[in-house]
């Protein structure tokens, strides 16, 4: 097993080649008709938040107390106080306070407020359950797309909470078999040189199936959702379903990895489900938690490998803030850059490792999508064992693009209520704007060959 760089010094060279002529196909292959790639970034409140940190805060402060509002007064007073607190304010929304003086004013300016909110959040929520997403999912299904479905919900705060996440859990595996069992066969989809890869895949959150995820009490946590994810893991083997545990934040990790290691090393999950789990790019102690998943996949021989899904990571500036409250240092990568070179040492890493797991690279980063792809066929992989992840709503272009040549791609489809959507929003539209993005470089203009350039 590898642990340092995968590659010979001396390979460096065509690697960086074959990245940059992947990259380059890949986005000339951007669909044009939607604007260009991530052309969510077109709109006017996205960009002006990417610009302004103060109005970028204001804005998303809104959106999380939108679920609460009862009324379009109520939303447009909260919209106002927010943004009444900025020295300086675009114009648009200097207009939008003026008309504010009158109820008739705050009536339309809490209208367009809910519709703009709805507008976001559908990009990212593909339906309230299953069912509701069945077109979208279809539509994916059809154009070569598989997904991932994320049954939106964190945090349990009671037992009942708990349950209520885990019957929703049971019902969305039963309705995603049932839905895609009628729909045509995606032989890329369907199978890799291990075996068959399931159809219906379902994305989870521990921190949803217990109340008591606690830092402190660790074993308490972990034998409460044990409690409601061992049945899950029975019934996605009994449906032939993929069922994958998400992470969160750093206070749950080592908690979420070893109930997830601890089950599916039993005796009772060795011939199933295909399960996997996520490894955080931008985690400092990343590479010591790939040794700890890898080390576990070698002692443990399941008839179906450990899926790892890499992502640079959702809950940055969670970690920063907690980090500089308790005068902690950072546990995540503070330099963009860092947790690129991270990113591509553990896809590598990982990629190397086959067949003891399998291998998932989660991002919209056109040069860490290039490289994973680069490092596949440099490897001797002809792109059968690997399989490429976008969210739903940030990488579309993308998905579409690897799509139309042939690679395995899945998209991260979240079903939910958007209450329970909420947060997963919030921190999509942190991604969405943050000022050294990929996302928001490539819209201001910045040049592939420059996006392409190893970090």
């Amino acid at each position: 097993m590898a642990t340092a760089n995968v590659f010979p010094m001396d390979d460096n060279v065509a690697l960086e080649r074959e990245v940059h002529t992947i990259g380059r196909r890949l986005f000339e292959a951007f669909p044009t008709s939607a604007g260009g790639p991530l052309h969510m970034l077109d709109e006017r409140a996205m960009e002006l938040a990417s610009r302004d940190l103060e109005l970028r805060a204001a804005l998303f402060r809104f959106v999380d107390v939108v679920p609460a509002c009862r009324s379009l007064d109520d939303l447009a007073q909260h919209l106002v106080g927010f943004v009444g607190e900025l020295e300086a304010r675009p114009g648009p929304l200097e207009a939008a306070m003026r008309i504010a003086d009158t109820r008739g004013g705050r009536a339309a300016l809490g209208a367009a407020a809910a519709a703009g909110v709805r507008h976001m959040a559908h990009r990212f929520i593909v339906g309230s359950d299953a069912r509701d997403a069945e077109k979208v999912l279809r539509e994916l299904w059809e154009r070569s797309v598989a997904t991932s479905v994320d049954l939106l919900g964190e945090a349990a705060v009671t037992p009942t909470e708990a349950d209520r996440y885990a019957e929703r859990c049971h019902q969305t595996l039963e309705e995603l078999t049932e839905l895609y069992a009628r729909w045509p066969a995606r032989p890329r989809l369907e199978a890799d040189t291990v075996g068959v890869l399931p159809r219906a895949n379902l994305s989870v959150k521990i921190s949803a199936l217990t109340p008591l995820l606690r830092p402190h009490a660790p074993d308490r946590g972990r034998a409460d959702a044990g409690e409601r994810l061992r049945p899950l893991l029975r019934r996605a083997r009994e449906l032939g379903a993929h069922l994958h545990i998400d992470m969160e934040s750093l206070d749950s990790r080592e908690a979420v990895l070893e109930l997830v290691l601890d089950l599916l090393g039993a005796e009772e999950f060795v011939r199933g489900p295909s399960s996997g789990l996520v490894l955080q790019a931008y985690l400092r102690d990343s590479p010591e938690t790939l040794d700890q998943v890898l080390g576990w996949a070698d002692e443990h021989q399941r008839d179906s490998p450990l899926t790892v899904r890499v992502v640079k990571g959702a809950y940055w500036d969670h970690e920063i803030v907690e980090a500089r409250q308790h005068g902690w240092p950072a546990p995540v990568f503070e330099d963009k850059s860092d947790s690129d070179r991270n990113f591509e040492h553990l896809t590598a890493r990982l990629l190397d490792a086959r067949p003891a797991v399998r291998v998932a690279i989660a991002s919209h980063n056109l040069r860490s999508v290039a490289h994973a792809i680069a490092c596949d066929h440099l490897l001797g992989g002809d792109g059968s064992d690997l399989e490429l992840q976008v969210l739903r709503g940030l990488g579309d272009d993308l998905q579409d693009a690897l799509a139309a040549q042939g690679h395995r791609v899945r998209t991260y489809c979240p079903v939910g209520d958007l209450v329970s959507g909420m947060a997963y929003l919030v921190r999509r539209l942190l991604e969405n704007t943050a000022k050294d993005s990929f996302l928001t470089e490539h819209s201001r203009g910045v040049p592939v060959e420059q996006l392409l350039e190893a970090p």
